[in-house]
């Protein structure tokens, strides 16, 4: 049996080991407090070297679930209506269990409470909040739940979503806190992110809008530079779709000069209405035009079909309403991808503006270049006038003189031949005079220049330069009421085989004979379909039958399309 002085020999030593015992306590406590600390510095000094806002994002997600311990950890990102997720990054979870689960969640359920109520929350059970109602199918159990909201710069971007703690552990104050203080690291490295992503941003479209002002300078044709623009602005923005329209004249309606990306054939070519098309509306109003969903927007014709697998779209007008709209540039993006935000619009319409800007300085150094070209034609024209047409019409007059002396007849015959070729090219001859001595772009420009213009802007469309043919007086004989409608019968008519005909070659011939007017298009496509539809012929015929003339189709020799066009001249 154990003396009294043995037992007070004993009490103190166990009394040691109490204290021994709750000191290493506490010291493993401190040093477990020290190591999260570290762990936490280094998580937000981790966060805070990203510049990519991708990687900021995956970063902030890994740091979090190591700090709390935590066997799955998600980011979702509020989009720009502020109720629904637009992203989500996930850690924990295989690209299979991905796949299996079908798509990420938009902001439902408990993700969505976060979002509504941007405070911290913290559950010992998922399943017992009133707004949960399950996970999907194939979805890994998820008992313990965190979640705490990010903020930049006083808005909250996102929500850190933190599940399953390890050891069946409850997340508690202290987790929290520490997540607290890592989205408070993770809204300075996202802001960080931001604006590095935006000043990359803004560098690419200085550098895309001095290109177009180089090419445009240099004297690259229109069609090349409306391609660079398209091009430079869909790589920027990550659309899957991009093409520029451009006014055409006198029939109230855009086409789309140029398209490239998915299906852009189906968009080449296009005659768009300014009320039920998305690059219309911006045109008509000189404002960009947005849509969630392009496939089934209201405003947008469903014929012909041309945006399968596409979603979010902008058109933005090139130009200003104040110093007039030139066109407008359409981006579209892949199905499920972000909508435009407000900043790209507007980043957007700058870089249409500044484009527009340099489209107009190339074409008054254009102007200033045509003037020296217009003095020769003037020079020329007079030379014509003075020189050339006096000696024919003095050599024509002579023959017609020696004609009375001529006893043989056919020797007669054939000098009077002669006066009649001559006093058709002193015909020809004005014709040309007046053709040069227009001045083109200053509201002059005859129903030659005009309809070599219309030529020559359908050349990119149809892949090949048509062959054109004119004949009579066309610049005095044809009153500019006629010559607008054969600008737009003629600019319709190359759209339309450019749409439809799938052809290698196309021949133009106008002419006049001081009576009527007559349009020939001739194509060697496919030829016009028996079922196909006609409401472009029906505008044409509509166009000839009002000035009392006709439109007659016919089957070309090669096996395309033959279309007569001609109505009679009414002089005033």
């Amino acid at each position: 049996m154990e003396s009294p002085e043995e037992a007070r020999v004993r009490l103190p030593q166990l009394r040691l080991d109490e204290l021994l015992e709750e000191l290493q306590a506490r010291l493993d406590a401190a040093r477990g407090t020290r190591d999260r600390v570290h762990s936490l510095l280094e998580a937000v000094l981790s966060v805070g070297r990203e510049l990519d806002l991708e990687q900021a994002l995956r970063r902030i997600v890994e740091a979090a679930a190591v700090l709390v311990d935590a066997e799955y950890a998600a980011l979702g990102v509020i989009g720009p209506d502020g109720r629904r997720l637009s992203a989500f990054h996930t850690v924990g979870v295989s690209e299979e269990q991905i796949a299996r689960i079908g798509p990420y969640p938009e902001g439902h359920g408990i993700l969505g409470e976060l979002i509504r109520h941007p405070e911290p929350l913290r559950l010992a059970k998922i399943s017992e909040h009133p707004s949960s109602y399950g996970f999907p199918a194939h979805h890994p159990p998820m008992n313990t739940f965190l979640g705490v909201p990010i903020r930049v710069r006083d808005q909250v971007f996102g929500n850190l979503y933190l599940t399953e703690k390890r050891g069946g552990a409850q997340f508690d104050e202290e987790d929290v806190s520490v997540t607290l203080t890592l989205a408070v690291a993770a809204g300075v490295a996202i802001d960080n992110a931001r604006l590095y992503e935006e000043s990359r941003l803004r560098e690419r479209w200085l550098r895309a809008n001095a290109e177009i002002t180089h090419r445009l300078m240099s004297g690259d044709a229109r069609s090349d530079v409306l391609a660079l623009i398209a091009e430079r602005a869909g790589e920027i923005t990550g659309s899957a779709l991009a093409a520029v329209a451009l006014p055409m004249e006198g029939i109230g309606s855009i086409a789309v000069e140029v398209a490239v990306g998915m299906d852009a054939e189906a968009h080449r070519g296009l005659v768009l209405p300014l009320d039920r098309s998305l690059m219309g509306l911006a045109f008509s109003s000189a404002a960009p035009v947005t849509s969630a969903d392009v496939i089934h927007d209201e405003r947008v014709s469903p014929e012909p079909p041309r945006f399968a697998g596409l979603g979010p779209a902008v058109a933005v007008p090139i130009g200003t309403g104040d110093e007039g709209t030139r066109g407008v540039v359409l981006l579209a993006r892949k199905a499920g991808q972000p909508l435009f935000a407000a900043t790209e619009t507007e980043t957007l319409q700058a870089f249409a503006a500044q484009a527009a800007i340099a489209m107009e300085l190339a074409e008054r150094r254009k102007d200033a270049e045509q003037v020296a070209v217009l003095r020769d034609r003037d020079r020329i024209a007079r030379d014509l006038h003075d020189l050339a047409i006096q000696r024919l019409f003095a050599t024509g007059m002579t023959l017609q003189s020696a004609g009375r002396f001529i006893e043989h007849e056919e020797a007669g015959e054939r000098v009077a031949r002669a006066v009649d070729d001559l006093d058709e090219t002193i015909k020809i001859i004005r014709s040309t005079i007046f053709g040069l001595r227009t001045r083109e772009g200053a509201g002059e420009a005859g129903l030659r220049a005009r309809a070599v213009r219309v030529v020559g802007e359908a050349a990119p469309v149809l892949g090949f330069a048509p062959s054109v043919r004119m004949d009579g007086l066309l610049d005095t004989d044809v009153p500019k009421e006629i010559a607008d409608h054969v600008v737009a019968v003629l600019s319709e008519s190359l759209t339309n085989i450019a749409r439809h005909a799938h052809a290698t070659r196309t021949e133009v011939v106008l002419a006049t004979d001081g009576r009527e007017v007559r349009l020939s298009v001739t194509d060697n496509g496919a030829g016009i379909p028996a079922d196909g539809r006609r409401s472009g012929l029906r505008n044409l015929a509509d166009r000839a039958e009002q000035l009392g003339g006709r439109l007659e189709l016919a089957e070309a020799e090669d096996g395309g399309t033959a279309l007569m066009w001609q109505v009679p001249i009414q002089k005033p």
